[in-house]
């Protein structure tokens, strides 16, 4: 039987010297020609802009068995992002030209690469619909269900939890951190959402996708 692509993706990386960060710490700097690409085997990694108020834009975020970055790799051109653990990280160093080798020779590793790019880009054009056209409120609802779709954790009464907080919410949704504040405010006295210090407990996403009037 034939090994399926993580594993052939796994086996290829595991040759390559493993490489750990600490949480926060930055593993690649905007305008740093990268060392190659990263395979990610444990924690979440955050690629960002800085925009000209000096404030984060997140673009993406990363989790295991992702590799970036692949648009500098492929294509050729300068790294413009920061990539940052935020959590305590642990990934692979391959060179970039043995990974793009390994996409040529390789078309279902090369498909399954493509059909995750698709799905970030419609993750990052639905994003900016609503950052373009939508409401504080519908912003808010957006990240926090792309979060429970992508990182979040069920826990046994149906609810999820997200190792997030205020702060970064407010990177990702492009609005300060009070606007942020007063969305989740209104969520907590729908009893739709708990939040603490480090984390937040999402009660009914499918009320709260109800709310926003789309299903992610």
């Amino acid at each position: 039987m034939a090994i399926n692509v993580d594993q052939r993706v796994e086996s290829f990386f595991a040759k390559y010297p493993l490489k750990k960060f600490d949480k926060n710490q930055i593993i690649i700097y905007a305008d740093e020609e990268p060392k190659g690409i990263y395979y990610l085997l444990k924690g979440k990694v955050r690629q960002y802009d800085i925009s000209d108020k000096g404030e984060e834009v997140v673009v993406n975020v990363f989790k295991p068995t992702a590799f970036f970055p692949m648009l500098w790799a492929i294509n050729k051109v300068s790294n413009e992002y920061f990539y940052e653990a935020l959590d305590n990280v642990e990934a692979r160093l391959a060179p970039a030209e043995e990974v793009v080798n390994l996409l040529r020779k390789d078309p279902d590793i090369a498909f399954d690469l493509l059909s995750r790019l698709y799905s970030g880009v419609n993750g990052m054009q639905r994003r900016m619909a609503h950052l373009m056209g939508g409401s504080g409120q519908s912003r808010v609802l957006f990240e926090v269900v792309l979060e429970c779709k992508r990182f979040g954790t069920i826990r046994k009464d149906g609810s999820y939890q997200l190792d997030l907080h205020e702060d970064q919410l407010a990177n990702r949704s492009g609005l300060s951190r009070e606007t942020v504040n007063r969305e989740l405010v209104k969520l907590k006295d729908k009893h739709l959402i708990d939040v603490f210090r480090k984390h937040m407990v999402i009660y009914d996403l499918q009320k709260i996708q109800e709310i926003l009037g789309t299903h992610l």
